[in-house]
């Protein structure tokens, strides 16, 4: 299997490039930059499997497959999940958010690999999954949520909740009362339910709404730490590797 690495952040490909090894998938090449790959593709073979950031350095990495003809299967690994997980579910082989969890990778690779036995068409059509990225708010997201109040079923506003948050297997919703409610629901499944220009996923545990925001602070390894208007019960910190798309989405 001939498999190439298309990442910007460096210690993220190594890191990538490390986890494969363990599952025994060598790594031909690991390309950071927009510009880097078209170069690459045109001068080589293409390989088999990519596994392909959305943000790079110098654009968003389908402007690789604007210029070349690529027939590749591709895993996603991203950090910018919020409005295109459909059209990543779709359109690719998989795709694995941000910071990558080894069991997920592994259980990518093997979604490869049965395909690829099954001789099913592998190459995505980012048509489809730039119309998402580009047009997101074009779709209708969930403005409202239920929780079960003892015998009563409250009704949430999206816009009166500062974040989401998952905790001993369960989903609540932190409002701006001072208020958390359990919801019948999960974060993946928000994923696709909520507004990408209010709503961020900050880690794999919080979804906080920017406009809740009090305040933002330098936390340890790169890490920001995360102040709400009225939610104090746990620390919100922003993963390293989602800093960079956090910082653009606040702009």
């Amino acid at each position: 299997m001939n498999v190439i690495i298309i990442e910007d952040e460096k210690p993220a490909a190594r890191r990538l490039g490390r986890l494969l090894s363990e599952l025994d998938v060598a790594v031909s090449t690991m390309l950071h930059s927009v510009e880097e790959s078209i170069t690459w593709f045109q001068e080589n073979e293409h390989p088999d499997l990519i596994f392909l950031d959305i943000q790079l350095s110098d654009g968003l990495s389908f402007e690789i497959f604007d210029v070349v003809d690529v027939q590749s299967a591709i895993i996603f690994t991203t950090a910018y999940d919020e409005y295109a997980l459909q059209a990543f579910k779709l359109n690719s082989i998989d795709y694995l958010l941000k910071p990558i969890d080894d069991e997920e990778l592994e259980s990518a690779v093997k979604k490869y690999r049965n395909l690829k036995r099954e001789s099913k068409k592998l190459s995505p059509d980012f048509e489809d999954i730039k119309k998402l990225l580009v047009n997101p708010l074009e779709r209708e997201f969930k403005k409202r949520f239920t929780a079960k109040v003892g015998q009563h079923l409250k009704i949430i506003n999206a816009d009166e909740v500062e974040c989401f948050y998952s905790e001993n297997k369960g989903t609540y919703a932190a409002t701006s009362d001072g208020r958390n409610y359990l919801l019948d629901t999960t974060l993946e499944n928000l994923e696709d339910e909520l507004r990408p220009d209010t709503f961020f996923r900050v880690s794999r545990k919080f979804y906080v709404n920017i406009n809740a925001i009090k305040d933002i602070i330098s936390y340890t390894n790169s890490r920001l730490q995360l102040k709400l208007n009225s939610f104090s019960d746990q620390e919100i910190i922003v993963s390293r590797e989602r800093v960079k798309d956090f910082k653009l989405r606040l702009e």
